[in-house]
């Protein structure tokens, strides 16, 4: 009841500021997004014995935008919950309301402008920076970014960010599963029907440099990322390819390089149906070389992308996993149906495989077990349906079919277990309703 009415009193709040003011835009919205999930192998193989997991997650988001003339500001707060998590009669929420967004945006000019507080990065199509809008708790970063706008056809990002754990009156340890600093530059660019990204990122890990256990001398270790992204939308033929590079050293100090392509054409040859082809390769580590002084660190890491939007909606790769490992090869061909502009259908087949080798040493022996570089494949299938204006109704199937060598890097202390060969599937039904409460139009 209590974070209820924190949020009735800030959308009051800002209802009430917005009747006095005539010069700027002012936007209060709201979003309810409840999922049912079945899980019979998600994100790894279902092993022998297990029963599947079901329930029902949810997302409530209440969000308010200002714009005048001279700075721009805007507020995300949610709470995120799973139906049951709590007593009926509880008298604080599992998750509490949290604040997804907050910042505030100077407008200098109109040219530069810098933006400040905690929001989302969306660039591209979300593989290096994305908000992981599928969680129902979703990505944002606390950052300083100056954005340089020339024209409506090009842009640059200058991104800075340091986290700390809290006030403090001397350097204490970041233990979280973040980054301690980054910084970043995007540029992004319209050339009629072409567009042309260019990205880089310093990334910085914190890591103890004291062999001293006892005693905790934190320092930073920055890998660099650096690529770009083509696109090209000719009508009946789209199409997208991206190369990145990354360099520089990981958490634990050994030297990376390590690389990305990607690419996909789709047809648009006949109304509301579309079908393609595309790839992906992620390089990875060999796995006798990992850890083997003086070998180099090759295994790619889409760092802060929404990686459930890639490789398979099953999320066995790079959704909390994968990283720092054998890396992959994704082919798949996506195909979209639109029914009566009503109901879209997509199915889209992938066939994974391993950038590098696997391999597994027996620890009596010595002995290296390889295995083949076949990882399996997973059929996707997804409806969506907008049933009224601000409701829409989406539900999803997926199946892997998964090889021995799935079943060694999931289980890696149970190689020979199988549960590859047990039934590994994944439904969902999701609703979300996004209502605006209210908007006003500057007054001419």
């Amino acid at each position: 009841m209590k974070n209820f009415l924190h949020l009735l009193f800030a959308c009051s709040a800002l209802t009430v500021f917005s009747i006095t003011s005539n010069a700027q835009t002012i936007k209060i919205s709201a979003e309810v997004r409840p999922r049912f999930e079945y899980r019979h192998g998600y994100k790894t193989l279902f092993p022998d014995g297990a029963s599947p997991a079901s329930y029902i997650s949810q997302r409530t988001r209440l969000t308010g935008f200002f714009a005048g003339k001279t700075f721009k500001a805007y507020v995300s707060i949610q709470n995120v919950r799973v139906w049951g998590d709590v007593n009926q009669l509880n008298i604080a929420d599992k998750n509490g309301v949290m604040i997804h967004e907050a910042w505030g945006q100077i407008l200098f000019n109109d040219v530069f402008s810098l933006k400040l507080g905690r929001q989302e990065i969306i660039y591209d199509d979300h593989r290096i920076f994305g908000n992981v809008g599928w969680t129902q708790q979703a990505r944002s970063h606390d950052v300083a970014m100056l954005k340089i706008t020339p024209n409506e056809n090009h842009f640059i990002d200058v991104s800075l960010a340091y986290n700390a754990t809290k006030e403090s009156l001397y350097r204490e340890m970041y233990d979280l599963k973040n980054y301690k600093a980054f910084q970043t530059v995007y540029y992004h660019g319209k050339f009629g029907k072409s567009g042309l990204s260019i990205l880089f990122l310093n990334n910085g890990l914190p890591y103890d440099s004291d062999p001293d256990t006892t005693v905790y001398k934190e320092k930073i270790s920055y890998s660099q990322t650096f690529g770009g992204r083509y696109t090209l939308n000719g009508g009946t033929v789209k199409l997208n390819a991206a190369a990145y590079y990354q360099g520089g050293k990981n958490k634990a100090r050994t030297s990376l390089s390590a690389y990305y392509l990607g690419g996909d054409v789709s047809l648009h040859v006949i109304k509301n149906f579309s079908f393609g082809f595309g790839f992906e390769v992620l390089s990875g580590t060999n796995s006798k070389d990992k850890g083997v002084s003086g070998e180099k660190d090759r295994s790619f890491s889409p760092f802060y992308g929404t990686n459930h939007k890639f490789n398979g909606l099953m999320d066995y790769f790079y959704v909390g996993n994968h990283f720092g490992n054998v890396g992959l090869v994704d082919l798949y061909v996506p195909l979209k149906l639109k029914i009566v502009n009503k109901f879209t259908l997509t199915f889209t087949p992938h066939t994974f495989s391993s950038a590098a080798t696997y391999s597994i040493k027996d620890p009596v022996s010595g002995i290296w077990t390889d295995y083949s570089k076949g990882l399996g494949t997973e059929l996707d299938f997804t409806i969506a349906w907008p049933v009224v204006k601000g409701v829409i109704l989406a539900a999803g199937y997926s199946q892997m079919f998964a090889t021995s060598t799935m079943q060694a890097l999931k289980y890696p202390d149970n190689p020979s277990g199988e549960f590859n060969t047990n039934t590994n599937n994944w439904g969902w039904i999701m609703v979300t309703f996004k209502p605006t409460l209210y908007s006003k139009e500057p007054t001419k």
